[in-house]
């Protein structure tokens, strides 16, 4: 593709049709709306949003954004919980029209562009009866769950989604594209392990395959008392690694499955992941059930796919208060600590999900990538999902003190969990050395924080 020479202000949506043969929209155009949406509501008004069909398209728009100094959001499934993944007036880079995929099942590989959802490309390697271990939910990008970390329901056998990411196709800051692995760039590979996407757009990932077929796995539900919760999380952490499991404590929704006098009432609504032996994975999962007469039990053998496919498309109608944070346990104090605040709750939605780490995930060095949490056993995320914004005071006070009592004075946070915060909350998604060792690769890639509308990590200074 022959791009022409660029101009000293935003192009406009005409100029960039001219050039570029992917779908360009802007404000008078019909769909704009639906196109500038993202997952958690934010109402953010581009210029334009650009959807390129190849790694040169987005090297042009990364470039046009840098010569003109626009603001430039990258999406990939719009899950930010921040809303990095549109901005004001400034031009979106929609990756969703690349969803190109290459398996090769006899060296364990796929190569995958990153407008590809967690559930599309699960769903085409389930084919194959082979994974990788991305999120909890089908609809989020791949782009930004890699470059984060990645935690999910393979997390304890596989370990991370960078744990399986062999290499990377980059577009730079300075408009260049580059293969990034373990021999090109190297510390530009470490950093995108986890350092999100502060060092370039990522369009094509090389993942490594694993053999998931079968699986016991899906919803239970039990009564949510302080012994079942510190129960749940200690039989978690002694399972084997072949089970992940995430639990979230909150008031039951409204759910077909669930009977209505039960609407509002505490429960620990869990999603359990056995990937190995089915018969095994039965007796495994027995001592979950048995800690309490279950309010709803939909775990069964099936295939990986197909945990996704229960998920409810469409946004939230809410305004969220999130926090992030790492526990080494969850002892029945802190089972009480949540069952208290839960009652106090005066929003709609509030939750505390548990995901029990450890595992495939630890025995990777901490220093081996950016994501720097390989010894805390335990994730946590205090939500609060509330629709009138004059009571953001309200719920961003209840998820701090909740997060204070379950963190023990820790701060340490996971990156892809992060919501709107400030710089020096996101120091505490990189730990020890690795912020500094961070800014000094932001430095040498994007001097002047092009990729700014993330999670931000400025560039070291000289």
């Amino acid at each position: 593709m022959q791009h022409s020479s660029q101009t000293s202000r935003t192009p406009s949506v005409t100029q960039l049709r001219q050039v570029l043969t992917g779908e360009v929209i802007g404000p008078d155009d019909f769909g704009y709306d639906e196109a500038r949406a993202v997952f958690y509501g934010i109402d953010r008004k581009p210029a334009a949003i650009v959807r390129p069909t190849d790694a040169d398209e987005v090297a042009y728009v990364v470039s046009i954004a840098r010569d003109t100094g626009t603001d430039l959001a990258v999406r990939s499934g719009g899950h930010s919980i921040a809303g990095h993944s549109v901005s004001d007036g400034g031009l979106v880079l929609d990756l969703s029209a690349m969803k190109a995929f290459h398996v090769d099942t006899e060296n364990m590989t796929v190569w995958a562009e990153t407008g590809l959802t967690a559930g599309e490309l699960t769903s085409a390697l389930g084919r194959h009866g082979l994974a990788v271990g991305f999120g909890d939910t089908g609809s989020v990008g791949i782009g930004g769950l890699t470059l984060g970390g990645g935690a999910g329901f393979l997390s304890r056998k596989f370990g991370l989604t960078i744990d399986s990411l062999l290499a990377a196709e980059m577009v730079t800051a300075d408009g260049k594209v580059a293969q990034v692995d373990s021999e090109n760039h190297p510390d530009l590979f470490w950093a995108i392990r986890g350092g999100g996407g502060n060092f370039g757009v990522a369009t094509r990932f090389l993942f490594r395959l694993q053999e998931v077929d079968e699986i016991v796995g899906g919803m239970l539900i039990l009564p949510a008392t302080a012994d079942n919760i510190s129960s749940f999380v200690e039989l978690a952490g002694l399972a084997p690694e072949e089970l992940s499991t995430i639990a979230n404590v909150m008031k039951a929704p409204p759910m077909p499955f669930l009977p209505e006098d039960l609407v509002g009432s505490p429960v620990l609504f869990s999603i359990l992941v056995y990937a190995g032996d089915a018969e095994t994975g039965e007796e495994v999962v027995a001592p979950f059930r048995n800690l309490d007469t279950p309010i709803l039990d939909m775990v069964e053998r099936g295939s990986y796919a197909g945990i996704y496919e229960a998920e409810e498309e469409g946004a939230p109608p809410f305004i969220f208060a999130v926090r992030t944070l790492f526990a080494d346990d969850i002892d029945k104090s802190d089972a009480d600590a949540i069952l208290e605040a839960l009652e106090a709750s005066t929003a709609p939605m509030a939750v505390t999900q548990i995901r029990v780490m450890g595992g495939a995930v630890r025995r990777v060095p901490d220093d081996a990538t950016a994501y720097s949490h390989r010894n805390r056993p335990i994730m946590i995320n205090v939500a609060s999902a509330y629709p009138d914004p004059g009571e953001a005071a309200t719920h961003e006070a209840w998820v701090d003190d909740l997060s204070k009592i379950l963190g023990k004075g820790d701060d340490e946070a996971y990156v892809n969990f992060l919501g709107d915060v400030d710089g020096s909350r996101v120091m505490e998604a990189y730990p020890g050395q690795t912020w500094e060792r961070l800014r000094e690769i932001k430095r040498h890639y994007d001097p002047g924080n092009l990729f700014r509308l993330n999670q931000n990590i400025p560039p070291a200074t000289s």
